[in-house]
């Protein structure tokens, strides 16, 4: 999942127009503001206009895409007025000093998925039921899950979603003697990431010189994880981390890769990991649909027709994120509008169209068209098929409040231990646990 950010999508990614998107690392928007609409309510508009002030972290693609603009023109009343907050590290904590407040917000807020638990468990009362206001089956129902309180209330509408695939060099593949055929690797694989790592076995054992299987072991134990119905939290909110089916099988493939020679033991959005791409130091890396402009990108010419995708073990997010209306703003009925006009599916198409943002409504699905270069780089994959058959069936999964900072436990602490200081893999689970523990504060 896009953890404490909103991670980069790329420069050209399977749309018909193609740009980077960008949280954590690269073409991220500086922070505007506080968010707060001008005192006499307009922000340049014009007298008699209504300003509604969207707060985003990252790109979310609306400005990009020419929405606002869009909108705008439909409401001639309406300026809008995006206020953007580089990383979710700052600007989700702003958000909840605002809504404790209940002044300062923004008309539109979104939230992360990492943050829609803690917003839905403790934050509820201070957004706008949305499920009130729209047809919540237009979208994913492990979406829309994510975002509903115990009694029903949904405080925010999706926007898109993390579907993984495998995204592997065929011509590596080919060098150690592997098939190269994308449906028979993801047949081999299927409904197990222990076969993956068989894969990979394989290719260790003919590997092209100073080449590895995979980028790193954590990314192999959060596209398992990713999977998973049960990860670090029970569905009363009960934390089960270390006794979870999910976190256990996850753990234990990971592990796999660490303690071979298959992991190039890198860090994921680190620049030594950009280097990677470019020079092929890995042939595998699971990826949700928004990194395959990041993998374009860092990869650059010389990767096109090298690069192809493959489905996944098993169906799996990585991200995504949500709109929802604070009931402190000024002008809610014209917020949830908006709110709700951006999230159809219309508008997640165009998004997508922009910068491969990949829609949480699956009506949308049918209509998505790779950009022709993009298929192109990914060996003429068929792009769309592969992320939406993932989309429509991956689990809803249960998040907690600490869900961030018990995952970043396991990975950087835990996972890190075994793969780049040696220790073993019940050294790395006791040191994961240890860590949690300070965390939880137990």
């Amino acid at each position: 999942m896009r953890t404490s950010t909103r991670r980069p999508r790329g420069l050209v990614a399977f749309a018909a127009v193609a740009a980077l998107t960008a949280g954590l690392l690269a073409g991220c928007a500086h922070d505007s503001g506080d968010g707060s609409p001008d005192a006499n309510g307009s922000g340049g508009g014009g007298k008699g206009r209504t300003t509604l002030t969207v707060g985003t972290f990252g790109v979310f693609g609306y400005k990009q895409a020419g929405l606002y603009d869009e909108y705008m023109k439909l409401h001639p009343d309406i300026t809008i007025k995006e206020n953007v907050t580089t990383r979710t590290d700052v600007y989700w904590p702003k958000v909840l000093t605002r809504l404790q407040a209940g002044s300062g917000t923004d008309d539109v807020q979104a939230i992360e998925i990492g943050n829609i638990t803690e917003a839905v468990q403790t934050q509820a009362d201070k957004f706008v039921d949305l499920g009130k206001e729209v047809d919540t089956s237009q979208w994913l129902p492990w979406k829309v899950a994510q975002a509903t309180t115990k009694d029903g209330r949904t405080i925010g509408l999706g926007t898109d979603i993390g579907p993984m695939a495998i995204c592997y060099r065929k011509d590596l593949f080919q060098k150690a003697g592997l098939e190269t055929d994308r449906t028979k690797l993801a047949a081999r694989w299927k409904g197990d990431w222990s076969a993956y790592v068989d894969v990979g076995k394989q290719y260790m054992a003919k590997a092209p010189k100073g080449t590895r299987f995979v980028d790193s072991a954590s990314s192999v134990y959060n596209a398992a994880l990713g999977g998973a119905a049960e990860r670090y939290y029970d569905k009363d909110g009960n934390v089960v981390w270390d006794g979870s089916e999910g976190v256990r099988k996850s753990w234990d493939v990971a592990m796999r890769v660490a303690t071979s020679d298959m992991s190039a033991k890198l860090k994921q959005f680190d620049p030594t990991w950009d280097q990677g791409f470019a020079s092929g130091a890995f042939a595998t890396v699971a990826c949700p649909a928004w990194m395959l402009g990041y993998i374009e990108q860092k990869s650059g010419e010389s990767g096109k027709g090298r690069w192809d995708v493959a489905a996944a073990p098993t169906a799996s997010n990585w991200g995504g994120s949500f709109l929802g209306v604070p009931t402190a703003g000024k002008h809610r009925k014209e917020a949830v509008a908006l709110a709700k006009w951006l999230t159809a599916p219309a508008q997640q198409a165009k998004v997508f169209a922009k910068q491969a943002s990949f829609p949480s409504t699956p009506s949308a699905y049918a209509g998505l068209t790779p950009q022709a270069d993009t298929t192109a780089y990914f060996s003429n994959a068929p792009l769309a098929q592969i992320f939406s058959d993932s989309a429509k069936t991956i689990p809803t999964q249960v998040f907690g409040v600490k869900d961030q900072a018990i995952n970043s436990a396991i990975t950087d602490v835990g996972i890190l231990q075994v793969e780049q200081k040696g220790r073993s893999a019940d050294q790395g689970w006791d040191a994961a646990g240890k860590e949690i523990k300070d965390v939880l504060g137990r």
